[in-house]
């Protein structure tokens, strides 16, 4: 799968992301205060999002791993937007109604290359035959092939 069609495909998962929090919010705002509501829509959401950019921007497996790395690309994507929108705002002296909208443009290649780096990035299996050779037992694309104790 080319890098092209990922960012399309990861942009897509943004879109769905955003009603999912956006929905789950409103839901929720029903029943609990709004701050409880936000942080539950917002874990849901997060943990729709790994699954999704797991097996549809990415095809790969998700793992515990990952799913423990990636609230890094919420962090990532925090930081980027909140710095963009001081910088915006106060040095660049853009209005506070746009700049979070260009922030958040500014911050998605960013958070598309943390994700990428953390969803494509090998598991390391511990095995003690294969230990002295860290290519030794995996195929072409990375993947681990059974050992041959093991057929």
């Amino acid at each position: 799968m080319t890098v092209r069609l990922q960012m399309v495909r990861f942009a897509l998962v943004g879109v769905v992301n955003t009603g999912t929090y956006y929905a789950c919010y409103l839901f929720l705002l029903n029943r609990l205060p709004y701050v409880v509501s936000h942080v539950l829509a917002f874990l849901l959401s997060m943990t729709g999002s790994f699954f999704l950019h797991s097996r549809f921007t990415y095809r790969t497996r998700p793992t515990w791993r990952k799913f423990l790395l990636f609230p890094l690309t919420n962090a990532a994507n925090f930081v980027i937007t909140t710095s963009g929108v001081y910088l915006l705002v106060d040095v660049a002296h853009f209005g506070s109604r746009y700049a979070p909208l260009i922030a958040a443009a500014a911050a998605v290649p960013i958070t598309f290359v943390v994700s990428r780096t953390i969803l494509l990035r090998p598991d390391r299996e511990r095995d003690p035959d294969r230990e002295h050779d860290p290519d030794q037992g995996r195929d072409p694309d990375g993947d681990l092939r059974p050992h041959p104790s093991s057929l």
